[in-house]
């Protein structure tokens, strides 16, 4: 058994910020590398890959997003969590487009930001398996069949590949361009709406309260996020 900490590398020039997330996390038990600016921050991950990266937007020297870009330019797949303003919806959306996982905005609460935080880390270490659970759902991946107490929640193609990309990128926020691309295909010509109702309708066959959902949630003016504990 690993028992050696997870390693955490928080990017962020507001020096009372990265003071205060670094004393926290390293409460939590995570080994704890820091950089005021994008170029140090970039040679950090690109040097010693971290097991997650907490990631400012604005920063000096290199923004977040070009580090970010460049990041996945080279091939690491770990967990990205953007540190973006509050409103700023159209840099979210981004971000997200060039390789982040996830975001929160400032102020955060710090329960929050550690809840995301385990949440990408257990799925890197926990890959969706064939068989899933979703309350009294089971979703079978290889034979492509959800089920309610042994009885069939019937489907329909555009449904089932949306919940299954939804499960494989659980806890991660996705846009509705990603959405799109994934689940209709880049070749297809399709809005942002056809997405919100497949959504829609998925949600009537899977949530225990559609009004309320537990498992597709909406992010406003950027897309989804599908949340499994």
């Amino acid at each position: 058994m690993n028992d050696e900490p997870k390693r955490i590398l928080i990017i962020e020039d507001d020096a009372t910020l990265l003071r205060g997330l670094s004393d926290n996390f390293r409460d939590e038990g995570f080994a704890v590398a820091t950089a005021t600016d994008g170029r140090d921050g970039l040679t950090k991950v690109l040097d010693d890959p971290p097991d997650v990266v907490l990631l400012d937007v604005m920063l000096p020297l290199l923004n977040g997003y070009d580090l970010c870009q460049r990041v996945r330019g080279a091939k690491l797949d770990l967990p990205i969590i953007m540190l973006t303003a509050k409103g700023q919806e159209e840099e979210i959306v981004r971000g997200l487009e060039l390789g982040a996982d996830d975001y929160v905005t400032k102020p955060f609460g710090i329960r929050e930001l550690k809840a995301r935080v385990h949440r990408l880390l257990r799925q890197r270490t926990e890959q969706p398996c064939d068989r899933v659970e979703l309350g009294d759902l089971v979703l079978d991946r290889v034979a492509h069949v959800l089920t309610r107490n042994g009885a069939e929640v019937p489907l329909t193609t555009k449904e089932y590949r949306l919940l299954d990309f939804f499960i494989a990128r659980a806890n991660r926020a996705l846009t509705r361009s990603e959405i799109m691309n994934e689940v209709w295909g880049r070749s297809m010509i399709v809005s942002g709406r056809s997405v919100d109702r497949c959504v829609a309708t998925l949600r009537g066959k899977i949530e225990p309260e559609p009004s309320r959902p537990q498992f597709i949630r909406t992010i406003r003016d950027v897309g989804y996020r599908f949340e499994l504990s």
